[in-house]
């Protein structure tokens, strides 16, 4: 649409027949999101474990890294 002193003007387009904003969703609660993911409540530190790094050594050498990047523009 193009407005010119108050007066509103059609334009058409190719683009004209796509939607300007995405589709609603429908509003849920976290509870009904939580089930939907197949979600279930944390019980245990142990559910939050992950097996990211294969050695220790790998580990250290992640966290050195880590240090030497937030480090670098420091000078």
């Amino acid at each position: 649409m193009t407005v010119t002193s108050g007066e509103v003007y059609a334009m058409s387009s190719a683009d004209s027949e796509q939607p300007v904003h995405p589709p609603i969703r429908p509003h849920r609660t976290v509870e009904e999101l939580l089930a939907a993911k197949g979600t279930k409540p944390i019980t245990s530190l142990d559910d939050l474990t992950a097996d990211t790094f294969a050695s220790d050594e790998e580990l250290d050498e992640f966290v050195a890294f880590i240090h030497s990047e937030r480090r670098r523009d420091v000078a």
